[in-house]
């Protein structure tokens, strides 16, 4: 059989056939405790999960569908795509350790490096979002032991050279863990590309539905596999039957939803792109925005989440256009069927590095919604910026 598509392959893991009839979806089992018929073959994990914790069909089957989306050997499950970073980051580091990050790393996971890590002797340093490799290099250390790798980085978007970063690295026998959230698995494979750990929030794109918390932590070498299992056990880290069926069932659309997502966020990127209002779009797909190069040569595709750089403006102006918007619904997270906005000037205030914006930040993740209803919700959303600009021009010239 030729090689199957990823749209195939995601569809066709449900109808494998086996012994006898099944159902197209594994049967969703709740289960703590799992009987045995012998009391010899209580340990025996080779006939089952020997206790919830170790998971039940569902969750089996999302792990293999997920290892095999990112071309991994195994994929682990974990309750939110934050313990997908952080998983991978307790395992591999120990006291006396450094790590080494975008300063756009995702909030949550600056928090877990400079809080929780940094208490028990881990250390990090930041490299600026635009850095080059030799630039990222440069801040190795004696000490440093991984690099984590988060493209596009979070809220400016920028992206670095993966492959060349994850070469150097090896040579370097520093460990590489990438946030691959962005491109879900589909747009792009780090371990194809040299990276030692791919992790995604399944939250997002995989499960596609905003209606559930997981992570997955995909890997090919069986040493930190074993460090990542052992981590996850001892922390005793379990993703429920019922989340687990749901994120199966939302893999299954992935391929469709994310590409229709895609086109639909560059009909609305492309117009936002012409607005007067907008100082720049950062949307790497966009031709002439930050990482288009990379992610040409990189990326088969992408996420419908941007950037928005205005042109001027305060919070109050943001929070005018914010809402006046109907469709973008005001929500943090992204993925799902539905568009989102958020106000992000203030996240920029924890960089070390803070990028040179001209005007306020806004972020939007493009749903599944008609792109020209999108277009009027925003037309909307600008006139009130206007509004609100033009009024705190008006009063500050008293």
């Amino acid at each position: 059989m030729p090689r199957l598509s990823d749209r195939t392959r995601l569809i066709a893991s449900a109808t494998r056939r086996g012994q006898g009839r099944r159902p197209v979806n594994p049967p969703l089992e709740r289960a703590s405790t799992m009987l045995s018929d012998d009391p010899a073959s209580m340990q025996d994990s080779a006939l089952g999960p020997v206790y919830g914790l170790d998971g039940t069909s569902a969750a089996r089957e999302l792990r293999a569908a997920l290892a095999d989306l990112e071309g991994a050997g195994d994929a682990f499950l974990v309750p939110s795509g934050l313990a997908a970073v952080t998983v991978p980051l307790l395992a591999l580091l120990r006291p006396g350790d450094e790590v080494v990050t975008s300063d756009a790393v995702y909030g949550p996971t600056r928090r877990f490096l400079t809080r929780h890590l940094a208490a028990r002797g881990i250390a990090t340093r930041f490299h600026p979002a635009d850095a080059s490799t030799a630039e990222i290099l440069s801040l190795y250390g004696e000490q440093t032991r991984l690099l984590l790798i988060e493209s596009p980085s979070s809220l400016t978007f920028e992206i670095v050279d993966v492959r060349d970063l994850a070469a150097a690295c090896k040579a370097r026998g520093v460990l590489t863990v990438m946030d691959n959230t962005w491109a879900a698995g589909l747009a792009f494979r780090p371990l194809e590309h040299g990276v030692d750990v791919s992790v995604q929030a399944v939250t997002k794109y995989a499960a596609g539905h905003s209606d559930l918390l997981m992570g997955t932590i995909a890997v090919q070498d069986a040493g930190i596999a074993r460090a990542i299992l052992h981590t996850i056990e001892d922390m005793g880290w379990h993703v429920s039957p019922d989340d687990a069926w749901l994120a199966l069932r939302g893999l299954r659309t992935l391929p469709l939803r994310y590409t229709e997502a895609l086109k639909s966020a560059l009909q609305v990127a492309e117009w936002l792109q012409a607005r007067p209002e907008i100082e720049r779009v950062l949307y790497p797909p966009l031709p002439g925005s930050v990482g288009h190069d990379l992610w040409r040569r990189d990326y088969s595709g992408g996420a419908a989440l941007m950037g928005l750089v205005m042109k001027g403006g305060d919070k109050a102006s943001a929070h005018a256009l914010m809402k006046a918007l109907n469709l973008f619904g005001m929500g943090y997270s992204w993925g799902g069927f539905e568009s989102l906005i958020t106000h992000e000037t203030p996240q920029l205030a924890h960089r070390q590095h803070r990028p040179d914006l001209p005007g306020q930040l806004l972020r939007l993740h493009v749903g599944l919604e008609d792109p020209a209803d999108l277009i009027a919700d925003l037309e909307i959303g600008l006139e009130a910026w206007r509004v609100a600009v033009s009024a705190q021009t008006t009063s500050g010239s008293f």
